[in-house]
């Protein structure tokens, strides 16, 4: 039987419960920036810039929900997608995972990201937004891995034999 489906379905669940965990501490480091660093994160400016908005664009009449559920769809696909890719790998474990991640920062945003044109390079970012995105992505790395581990475990055991061998919750 060909695995490598369920590989890559595997990895694209983990990819996407990851990006749930990075979202939520991009979004707690923002906080923390200072007031000219709080523009919106790559994913929103990314995803504006497909709509053909710039980052200084003020639209009264912009759908905002439309834009931001974009965003987190968009985000989502990309995290399963990558994550797909890693659960492709031999080597998986949180370490290899949080260095996947940083290798996916340095991929999109010193690679295709700037080279479509939708965003400036890394580099001309400032530092702080620069070091809350590689933290971002070291938890979403090291969750991707975590959580891939936890998908095979239950696959191949708990799963697999059904409801008798779950531990009772009470």
């Amino acid at each position: 039987m060909n695995r490598l489906p369920y590989r890559l379905l595997q990895g694209a669940i983990a990819g996407t419960a990851a990006t749930v965990a990075m979202t939520a501490t991009a979004r707690q480091l923002a906080r923390r920036l200072p007031a000219r660093d709080r523009y919106p994160l790559p994913p929103r400016e990314i995803i504006g810039a497909l709509r053909g908005e710039g980052r200084s664009v003020a639209d009264p009449g912009r759908d905002e929900a439309g834009l931001a559920n974009a965003t987190l769809i968009a985000h989502a696909l990309f995290g399963a997608a990558t994550g797909a890719l890693f659960a492709l790998q031999q080597r998986r474990g949180a370490g290899t995972g949080a260095a996947y991640g940083v290798t996916v920062w340095t991929a999109s945003y010193f690679g295709w990201v700037p080279a479509s044109g939708l965003l400036k390079p890394a580099h001309r970012h400032p530092l702080r937004r620069n070091l809350l995105m590689i933290a971002a992505h070291l938890v979403w790395g090291g969750t991707l891995a975590l959580g891939l581990r936890q998908i095979e475990g239950s696959v191949a055991g708990e799963l697999r034999r059904g409801t008798e061998a779950l531990p009772d919750l009470h």
